[in-house]
């Protein structure tokens, strides 16, 4: 009887449409907000609500990109990489 049970499963979820399970899959594409900030056009870019990458395009200036520098909400400029200054934990006690 479980043989007939699991052989039955086993069809039921051999026939079950797989494009309904993908439909949570995360995209490829981010999503931009665009907000204006004084004399700044700001851009940040999300994927999956994780903001990534922010673009700062100040109105009589050259636009520049802010990543994240250590995966928490520390930021520096893509343009000026030296400028980040290593916080390395090497002992605690």
């Amino acid at each position: 009887m479980r043989t007939l049970h699991r052989l039955t499963l086993a069809a039921l979820l051999a026939c079950s449409p797989l494009p309904l399970l993908a439909e949570d899959a995360p995209s490829g594409e981010p999503e931009v907000t665009i907000r204006q900030e004084g004399d700044k056009t700001i851009q940040e870019y999300r994927v999956n609500g994780f903001l990534y990458a922010i673009k700062v395009t100040p109105k009589g200036g050259k636009p520049y990109f802010l990543v994240r520098a250590d995966g928490e909400a520390h930021w520096m400029r893509s343009d000026k990489p030296d400028m980040l200054i290593p916080q390395w934990e090497i002992f605690s006690w």
